[in-house]
């Protein structure tokens, strides 16, 4: 049997440690991913995006964790496709929400092909990954016509994309976040847009959501 990646084992162990936190439920994806002064605020933006559109997008949710957010944005898309690298995770999610536009996949998103759609979401994804599965990441990341990326990032002026191990962390701890416009990364996009900035006092730093619009 192939082994498991470690990245695929990590965020296992997240989930099974309960390493962010625990409400009770089987699988739990954060507090930020709950808390509503930092979801409703985001929540709000991306439907504001998605309702611009005379014709609804399809949309892949690149990390869609516990779903607790995803499942506010499906009703406002053509298709919505829902992506983990945790199995038991996608297995959970595919029984708890059943909607007849949404769809769960279970993929290491740094190492397999993408699902197609117009619009790419990561929602706090990014900053947990080694910069050589961000950069696997960002080369398929032009197959979209829009990406919305949302990363915790110190307040102040910070050096960005500091390498990291792969994991619960971030690089919060080395006064570091993840730029995809920058070294080593230099995504190329037509446009990028900052929708929204939310400091989150609980953990220091701010979370910047980022619209990209692809050539």
């Amino acid at each position: 049997m192939k082994k498991p990646w470690p990245t695929k084992v990590a965020m296992e162990q997240v989930y099974e440690a309960k390493l962010w936190g625990d409400n009770g439920t089987e699988f739990y994806s954060g507090n930020g991913s709950h808390d509503p002064e930092l979801v409703q605020p985001y929540v709000d933006a991306l439907k504001l995006f998605l309702k611009s559109f005379e014709n609804p997008l399809t949309v892949c949710d690149l990390g869609c964790g516990d779903f607790n957010i995803g499942k506010k944005l499906v009703a406002h898309t053509q298709k919505y496709i829902a992506v983990d690298i945790v199995e038991d995770l996608i297995i959970f999610n595919r029984e708890k929400f059943l909607l007849p536009n949404l769809e769960f996949r279970c993929l290491d998103i740094a190492k397999d092909e993408l699902p197609r759609a117009d619009c790419a979401i990561l929602r706090q994804v990014l900053q947990h990954l080694s910069n050589s599965e961000i950069k696997n990441i960002v080369d398929k990341l032009c197959d979209f016509k829009y990406v919305v990326v949302t990363e915790h990032l110190p307040q102040d002026d910070f050096s960005p994309n500091i390498d990291i191990i792969s994991g619960q962390g971030t690089r919060l701890k080395k006064q570091s976040g993840v730029d995809l416009q920058a070294a080593p990364f230099h995504l190329k996009v037509k446009e990028a847009k900052q929708l929204l900035s939310i400091d989150s006092p609980n953990h220091g730093g701010c979370l910047v959501t980022t619209l990209f619009e692809m050539f």
